[in-house]
């Protein structure tokens, strides 16, 4: 609650400053409070992290996309402020748009070691076209954020509506004049009004766990009881079976920063914007926000939204940096196309395209339509295209990229809130096993279907794609490197894919936790920086000869690095071995830059190979990452670490195998003794007690250090189980828990003597408290079958108190092993947090209270018993 709180504060502060600069400026000074409005942003920025840490698909979602906003927002008020204060801007502004064609070339009388000077004028052109271009799609998406917010509570979609409505007369504003910002004001005012008291009914709510003041907790319409019934049984509903269910979808985050960026550029290659001065902010600031997508995907062991997502940041990034460059520092049409010429790096990106449309081809139609228009979207910037039909082409591709990605926002958002598909997807184009099949490519099965090692990452695709399209656009000729517009228009290629992405990737491999961690893709950010500043900065930088030397021991430097990088590749695969390799002979060729002694040729070819290995390697990453298989070849490590041999050593505690009867057996007899024992449930791995034997509950508080007032929940194998003790429920409970059991819920209710007939027995006073019992019913085959075999059992999470939770049964051999009796082992668990626990006791009164919220959100289960509730009726 605390995140929605922080963000109905922010928006209301942020708004409160807008309407302020309104009405004491009346756009006359622009500027005033602009640092505020960022502050409030930041802000927002922080609510939406919290909100995907709570598995709020919406949250997340709509509170990073306003948080890009805000920030675009605040940029433009810089840049009308900065116009403002320039006493020639507005005038040489008009005077150009005029008469574009007298354009002074900014480079025809600059020679190759001199600076050139940007007069603000080309940076100031279409700062207002600019501006609507970049509201107009935060309107519509807006629009849609308020629609889905309707199915949450009726609150947001206020809040929601009257952002929506503000953009609308701040987009007139801009082109009608002063009396919109007045509508806009009044609006604003509203948009205050919604947030404080949002902020105050969320924060008196999480200070008094009800629901005090109205506009929580009833959605307008609930998804749940729209389109048709779910496949999934009743007994599941709100339960998702991924991998990680800790973090929110991003999936319609990144749709949505694909709604923003294509549009901008739309406007931009239909002439309605002469300069993209402010326009590569705008979409630097929604590629950003892209990138959280990107992380969150990583979180979730997404391996390909991961790179999809990260790629398509790359490529908004560099092409707004590049369209920045062109129409802002060089400017003659002329000179463009004799730079672009040259250029090849937007050839990778197409080939990366290509490679994120063959792994959609197992998930549904509209990821592969938005693929297969993004494939279309690279064609569309290939830099031997004539200037003209490039912009025709390229606004074309926006356009069409737009409309997808904007119902791929809407569809993505809603039926990850419905939990089922209401706005339609399309199939599976292909079967997972069909696809397999092709990639395997008719070799044998033997090495194909072994088990990617922990060291694989989600992350390597991106770090291929990164690097490759780093160095095909630094591929160039002699004759290149005295062409001025070349060297400017290459420098976001390589800068921005090479360093600055591969930075973020250097993060992702860090929270990867891999071996070797981030120690390559570190190195190689430097390496490809440096690169950029000697090779295609360094000219107009008038580097003297001390600072040659310079670079000179910087090449050597890197050369003995990389020495080290390939042997740490050594102990990866091939692959990523021969890509170290061949980057030392780049390097080669980079000290011979310095020492005015480069072979063209083989720079040339060495760049192309490592190209070719990149792709190679992003094809093979990230299929074999999102199977789990070794499905594509990668070479084996030729380095191997010597394992210690220790046959010898015992383990703590008896062990069992979850896949065989005996173990199952095995386990069952040791709680028959009085025994604890680590075993398997849905989510985590518990401790567990017989209660036959009340004084192996008791251990499981000395095992754990768990304090004494926190109660211990009962374990039962089916719904029907409990039916058999008949316990005086009402039909509103037995529905509610029909509809979550079995799943990761856990459910509070009152005590009483029919948990003697359950077979709860000598341990009544140890489980629970002194007037309720918590119950749950894991959704487990093997924890099913152990409670049918020794009766209710007594579970609690197997970590000491205040520790994370065991994902793993090696995890709780190592940590709680010397105090146990045994573990059922069963591998690495569903889930990574525990089940949610809900208070039950005032049902009949309608209200129920989440007292934890773990793999379940909170906002599932109060759908769900909304649900129950309106069929009870």
């Amino acid at each position: 609650m605390c995140d929605k709180g922080l963000n109905r504060l922010k928006g209301g502060i942020s708004t409160q400053l807008v309407i302020i600069i309104i009405i004491t400026t009346k756009i006359t000074i622009p500027r005033q409070g602009v640092h505020l409005i960022l502050i409030g942003g930041i802000c927002q920025l922080v609510a939406s992290l919290l909100s995907f840490r709570k598995y709020d698909h919406l949250s997340g979602t709509a509170f990073i996309g306003y948080a890009a906003l805000w920030g675009s927002y605040g940029a433009t008020r810089i840049y009308f402020g900065a116009e403002s204060e320039t006493p020639t801007a507005a005038t040489t502004t008009q005077q150009m748009l005029n008469n574009m064609s007298l354009s002074i070339n900014m480079t025809s009388n600059t020679t190759l070691n001199a600076t050139t000077e940007i007069p603000v004028c080309y940076l100031y052109l279409s700062i207002k076209e600019s501006a609507i271009a970049g509201l107009v799609p935060y309107t519509i998406l807006s629009f849609l954020l308020a629609f889905c917010s309707a199915t949450v509570n009726y609150i947001m979609p206020f809040v929601f509506g009257a952002i929506t409505a503000t953009l609308i007369f701040e987009a007139v504003a801009l082109a009608a004049g002063a009396w919109a910002m007045v509508v806009s004001g009044i609006l604003e005012l509203l948009i205050l009004i919604f947030a404080i008291y949002g902020s105050a009914a969320l924060l008196v709510k999480g200070l008094t766990q009800r629901l005090a003041l109205k506009g929580f907790g009833t959605p307008l319409f609930n998804v749940l009881l729209l389109g048709t019934a779910n496949s999934g049984s009743a007994q599941s509903i709100g339960q998702e079976k991924k991998k990680n269910t800790k973090y929110a979808e991003p999936m319609a985050l990144g749709f949505f920063c694909d709604t923003v960026a294509p549009f901008i550029f739309a406007f931009y290659s239909f002439g309605y914007m002469k300069s993209f001065g402010l326009g590569a902010a705008w979409v630097s600031i929604i590629a950003a926000s892209q990138l959280f997508s990107s992380y969150y995907a990583h979180l979730r062991q997404d391996c390909y939204h991961t790179t999809k997502f990260g790629l398509h940041a790359t490529y908004w990034l560099i092409i707004a940096w590049n369209e920045f460059v062109a129409s802002a520092l060089i400017v003659e049409d002329s000179e463009v196309t004799s730079g672009r010429q040259p250029m090849v790096g937007d050839w990778f990106f197409v080939a990366a395209a290509l490679v994120l449309c063959c792994g959609s081809l197992n998930m549904d139609v509209l990821e592969l339509i938005h693929n297969m228009l993004f494939v279309l979207l690279t064609v569309s910037t290939i830099p031997q295209i004539p200037l003209q039909g490039y912009h025709i082409f390229f606004g074309v591709a926006c356009s069409l990229f737009t409309a997808v990605s904007l119902y791929g926002t809407f569809s993505r958002l809603i039926n990850t809130i419905a939990e089922k598909s209401l706005f339609p997807v399309g199939p599976q184009p292909v079967s997972t096993d069909q696809l397999k099949n092709a990639l395997k490519c008719g070799r044998s099965q033997q090495g194909d279907q072994d088990m990617l090692l922990q060291t694989d990452q989600a992350s390597e695709a991106l770090f291929y794609l990164s690097n490759g399209v780093a160095a095909l656009s630094a591929l160039h000729t002699a004759v290149s490197s005295t062409n001025p517009s070349f060297l400017h228009l290459s420098v976001p290629w390589i800068l921005i894919s090479g360093a600055i992405i591969q930075a973020y990737v250097s993060r992702l491999q860090v929270t990867g936790g891999g071996r070797f961690g981030s120690v390559i893709s570190s190195i190689y950010v430097v390496v490809w920086a440096t690169w950029t500043w000697f090779r295609f900065a360094g000219n107009l930088l008038q580097l003297s000869t001390e600072g040659v030397y310079g670079f000179t021991a910087g090449a050597i430097a890197f050369l003995v690095i990389n020495g080290f990088l390939i042997l740490i590749a050594a102990y990866r695969n091939l692959v990523l071995l021969l890509l170290t390799i061949v980057m030392e002979i780049v390097l080669v060729c980079f000290l011979l830059s310095t020492l005015q002694r480069l072979p063209y040729q083989l720079e040339m070819a060495m760049l192309a190979l490592i190209s070719i290995i990149c792709i190679y390697g992003a094809v093979a990453s990230m299929f074999n990452c999102i199977f789990s298989q070794r499905l594509l070849p990668v070479g084996p490590p030729l380095l191997k670490e010597r394992v210690k041999q220790e046959t010898a050593t015992e383990l703590p505690c008896p062990v069992a195998d979850s896949r065989l009867t005996s173990g199952l057996l095995k386990i069952a007899g040791l709680l028959e003794e009085g025994g604890v024992c680590g075993v398997p449930t849905d989510t985590v791995y518990a401790l567990a007690a017989s209660c036959k034997n009340p004084q192996a509950i008791e251990k499981i508080y000395n095992i754990k250090d768990r304090p004494a007032e926190k109660p211990i929940c009962i374990c039962i194998s089916s719904v029907e189980q409990l039916v058999a003790a008949k316990p005086p429920f009402s039909p509103l409970l037995w529905e509610f828990m029909r509809n979550v059991y079995p799943g990761g819920i856990s459910c509070i209710v009152k005590k009483g003597d029919w948990l003697f007939k359950l077979g709860v027995g000598p341990a009544y006073d140890r489980v629970g408290t002194k007037d309720s019992i918590m119950i749950r019913v894991p959704d487990h085959t093997v924890t099913g079958h152990l409670c049918d075999i020794t009766g209710p059992i007594a579970i609690t999470s197997a970590n000491p108190s205040g520790e994370p939770d065991s994902t793993h049964h090696s995890m709780v051999i190592s940590r709680l092993g010397h105090k146990i009796q045994g573990v059922l082992c069963d591998g690495e668990s569903n889930e990574v947090v525990a089940s949610t626990v809900v208070n039950c006791l005032k049902i009949d009164e309608g209200t129920i209270t989440i007292v934890r919220e773990g793999c379940v959100p909170a906002v599932k289960v109060r759908q769900i018993f909304d649900k129950v509730k309106s069929t009870m009726v």
